[in-house]
């Protein structure tokens, strides 16, 4: 039965039951907050005299285009919004980072919108903003790969304390902070700027498709969705994607300095760095001149190759030949520091593993990084001013501690960001092509500038 096969469907629709915390979030209403849980009213339809051409035809069929994965139109602040079909319902799902600066911690999932039968032909768009239930909202398919929603009830949003009260909501529940943690002035600052902005955006939304990274076999590791420390801005999403011998972190949330669909780190996997031991490694002059010498080579081999192309011998394979040869055969940093002698009793490190600290004076959000990683290269990052002022590509090291673990030293900032896998399954993401993933990569940078 294709309902079944394509969509997961619930086969039985006189059976359907209400199952879990997250579909309990969606499909029913708390009477009062403050009676135990168990205590719910249903507000499903009946579908009692429902059938399954029904559902095909006026719901799954005719909103099939917006399965999937989804960057919101917020400004510099982006978002990940995954489209599903869950029971008899379509549900669009927010992922929020968790907690800063708690980067190994699930997500966050909050219902956006749900589209249902209420009635035998006629699909029903409901908004799930606010905490006043579900209320009549408006889906448009604007055009290819692109969606927008709208709230015909705004008022439902909107909280008896005003303004202030929606604030301190929103605090503790998308930040988890009260007005009382708050000391710095310029943390304040940004987290009020991003809620006057959400807030312009609460009755109306753009969405725009986006695709899982596609992956190789020679990949360094799985390409995907992580969570990364960005400093005061705090937990942003990003994706790793592999391009050849580069290696691409784009943003998928952002900030005011560099938004959302921006491409935040970059890292050449042909300029392995081998760390010191540790001792060194926890000075940053010692760790800031490997990077910095690797930067001057590749200086160094840019002017050379501009060079001979000035003199028509046309050294080298141009960019874009270049990003599509395969990886090079990739060895764990400093290999001869992973050698321990076992004689006195100490544990041997795995041959791939090799012990590692920050350097003393790199600020870092999360101090429970990881303390042995498995690879180090040289990469980028970008940084630039307030509204994406003055764009800059600065050098750093990029580190490998798993497969759903790296981080990034940023050598200017002097400040380290750490990066956890999403373990989230994402179905109907994939990509129909490596054409297609490419170009929706330059049309994110588009999106925001």
């Amino acid at each position: 039965m294709i309902i079944l096969s394509e969509y997961g469907v619930c086969e039985n629709l006189r059976k359907l039951e209400v199952t879990g915390v997250s579909c309990r979030d969606v499909y029913v209403k708390r009477i009062n907050p403050r009676v135990k849980s168990g205590r719910f009213m249903k507000i499903l339809p009946d579908y009692e005299h429902m059938e399954y051409r029904d559902i095909y035809t006026c719901l799954l069929h005719q909103y099939r285009h917006i399965l999937g994965l989804w960057q919101p139109d917020i400004g510099p602040y982006g978002g990940l919004l995954n489209v599903v079909v869950d029971g008899l319902f379509i549900i669009g799902w927010m992922y929020l980072p968790p907690h800063d600066p708690h980067v190994d911690e699930a997500m966050r999932l909050k219902p956006v919108f749900r589209i249902h039968l209420m009635e035998r032909n006629d699909a029903t768009v409901e908004c799930m903003y606010g905490h006043k239930g579900p209320h009549n909202g408006q889906i448009q398919i604007v055009k290819k790969d692109e969606f927008s929603t709208k709230c015909i009830q705004t008022d439902y949003h909107r909280m008896s304390g005003g303004r202030q009260e929606e604030f301190r909501t929103w605090l503790r529940e998308d930040l988890g902070r009260t007005l009382e943690d708050i000391f710095h002035e310029h943390m304040q600052e940004l987290i009020l700027m991003k809620f006057i902005y959400i807030c312009q955006y609460d009755n109306c939304l753009t969405y725009r498709r986006i695709y899982h990274p596609p992956s190789r076999p020679d990949d360094l590791l799985n390409p995907g969705f992580f969570k990364g420390t960005y400093g005061s801005h705090g937990l942003e999403i990003v994706m790793l994607s592999f391009h050849g011998t580069i290696a691409k972190v784009t943003k998928i949330t952002g900030d005011p300095n560099v938004p959302a669909g921006q491409q935040t780190l970059e890292v050449d996997l042909t300029r392995p760095v081998q760390l010191p031991d540790v001792e060194h490694l926890r000075n940053f002059d010692e760790m800031s001149r490997l990077i910095l010498d690797v930067q001057a080579q590749i200086h160094r081999e840019q002017r050379q190759t501009g060079n001979e192309e000035d003199d028509g011998r046309g050294a080298g394979p141009d960019k874009a030949e270049h990003s599509q040869q395969p990886a090079p055969v990739l060895r764990p940093a400093n290999e001869d520091a992973n050698k321990v002698d076992g004689g006195d009793g100490e544990e041997q490190k795995p041959p791939n593993v090799q012990s590692f600290v920050l350097p003393t004076g790199v600020m870092a959000r999360n101090e429970e990084y990881p303390r042995s990683c498995k690879m180090c290269f040289y990469g980028t990052g970008l940084i630039a001013g307030h509204g994406f002022s003055s764009p800059e590509r600065t050098p750093g090291l990029f580190i490998l501690f798993d497969e759903d673990r790296f981080g990034f030293i940023w050598l200017e900032l002097k400040s380290f960001s750490l990066y956890s896998r999403m373990r989230d399954r994402f179905q109907q993401s994939e990509a129909p092509s490596v054409e297609a993933f490419e170009e929706m990569l330059q049309n994110m940078q588009s999106w925001t500038t």
